[in-house]
């Protein structure tokens, strides 16, 4: 059974107001998948951390702890998503390494460390796992020239290298609380492990699918 690897973006678990319908087929698509492939999914703080890491930011938090408070967001995301799952972990691991020791259908968890996001974690996963694929669920339908919830010409970029991101992007972490595609040290590990890596659109399920059976989907894939 292959193994296959999904970062699920904050943003698309709990934004403005919870979509209770949309967590129902979310979590219902992931069970059923989950009787073809191993999956192992790390959910993501989006803005209710971002919020958060303001708040600590005005407060004069240091970065360190401003990541860990978005940390702690990313991990109570991670626990509603294993109690609708149901078949999942319901304690969430600390690390990468505890993570795969894990033997349920679904695997969950959220951040580990300061100085980089769930999308390392998940890029570390699929690393030590050997994974099929690396699939990014974000809110926007992959990765585009320019941001495409600022600029309405932004155009989607069906396939880019991992070489071309680096260069564009690096590989060092930045700040806590920051909102692109996918944080640079994931950038990193993608291409020190060949990792092939899907971004879609985690709201367009039916997408989200394709992209876990590594079919043809509507996003970007990264070259590696």
């Amino acid at each position: 059974m292959n193994t296959v690897v999904v970062s699920v973006g904050g943003s698309i678990v709990v934004s403005d107001e919870p979509n209770i319908d949309y967590l129902k087929h979310l979590t219902a698509l992931l069970n059923r998948l989950s009787q073809h492939f191993k999956l192992f999914v790390v959910v993501g703080g989006g803005k209710i951390a971002r919020q958060y890491i303001a708040l600590g930011r005005d407060l004069g938090l240091d970065e360190d702890r401003l990541d860990q408070l978005g940390i702690d967001v990313t991990r109570v995301n991670a626990r509603a998503i294993a109690y609708l799952l149901g078949t999942s972990n319901i304690e969430i691991p600390h690390t990468t390494d505890d993570v795969i020791r894990l033997k349920n259908p679904v695997v969950v968890m959220g951040g580990t460390d300061p100085k980089h996001s769930t999308d390392t974690v998940g890029a570390e996963i699929a690393e030590k796992t050997h994974a099929a694929r690396f699939v990014n669920a974000t809110n926007v339908d992959g990765i585009y020239d320019k941001d495409p919830n600022k600029f309405p010409d932004a155009k989607q970029l069906k396939e880019v290298s991992i070489d071309q991101l680096i260069a564009q992007y690096g590989t060092k972490w930045g700040s806590a609380g920051k909102n692109i595609f996918m944080d640079e040290p994931a950038l990193a590990i993608i291409k020190r492990a060949k990792i092939p890596t899907f971004v879609v659109n985690g709201k367009r399920l039916d997408q989200l699918e394709c992209a876990i059976r590594g079919q043809p989907f509507d996003g970007t894939r990264i070259l590696v």
